[in-house]
């Protein structure tokens, strides 16, 4: 059985009610709830919450809520991968059903496509990995980052690139933060998700934002409106 698990707690402090908060005309959740269910990859799409509003907006758009999640996993300090073991297990444990694989997928990644977890899961069963998830490449050069001194002045972490054009020096990824496709035994023995074992789904800086803070959602709402016509124009030709 393969499970798609949607993380989304009601206690966010930064963006009240983020998970369930209306971007670009519904939920942000509903986003990942529908791409989830029209990839084709999950035998369930379930829901990870402890709040009621959040569960019934989700089992509006599709996805089960077979139990809530305990106030000790909603907290702020609990991380991802606790979560993702919670309900593995629990779901094993009531439907008596075997997990093969779980993928994790955030309820504020509204750029997520059907495709990438397509490509997901078959990076994991190809390449015999633990984890794939989602990657995107750095818009400057790490190695030429800068940081602001005690005095206010301009420093830079690794002088010795100054001189270094940009175009030499390596490429440079980070975690995009949509999905984590995983193994039940990976997930489950507390592996950390980013290492070797694991193969990178690269993605477009164009569908990639953080939503953090109000203004990462103003952004993230540009972007998606921007993508949205974009795909309109290119439909329409």
């Amino acid at each position: 059985m393969n499970l798609a698990i949607i993380p989304a707690r009601g206690g966010s402090k930064r963006i009240p009610r983020k998970n369930i908060k209306a971007f670009c005309g519904k939920p942000i959740i509903a986003y990942s709830i529908e791409v989830a269910l029209s990839s084709g990859c999950f035998d369930r799409v379930i829901v990870s919450t402890d709040d009621q509003e959040i569960a019934d907006v989700a089992l509006q758009y599709g996805a089960e809520i077979p139990f809530m999640r305990p106030a000790e996993l909603s907290d702020d300090f609990t991380g991802t991968q606790a979560v993702i073991e919670h309900t593995i297990n629990l779901y094993q444990e009531l439907t008596k059903q075997n997990v093969k694989l779980a993928c994790c997928i955030y309820a504020t990644a509204p750029f997520i496509q059907p495709q990438d977890l397509q490509k997901g899961l078959q990076c994991l069963q190809e390449e015999a990995a633990d984890f794939t998830f989602s990657v995107t490449n750095y818009a400057f050069p790490i190695q030429r980052a800068l940081r602001v001194n005690a005095s206010g002045r301009i420093e830079m972490f690794n002088p010795e690139n100054f001189h270094i054009r940009s175009q030499d020096l390596e490429e440079a990824w980070h975690d995009a933060g949509q999905f984590y496709w995983g193994t039940r035994e990976a997930w489950l023995s507390g592996k950390p998700v980013f290492g070797d074992y694991a193969v990178p789904i690269k993605l477009p800086l164009s569908r990639v934002q953080d939503i953090d803070t109000i203004e990462d959602w103003k952004r993230a709402e540009w972007m998606f409106s921007a993508w949205q016509k974009e795909k309109l124009t290119l439909n329409y030709l």
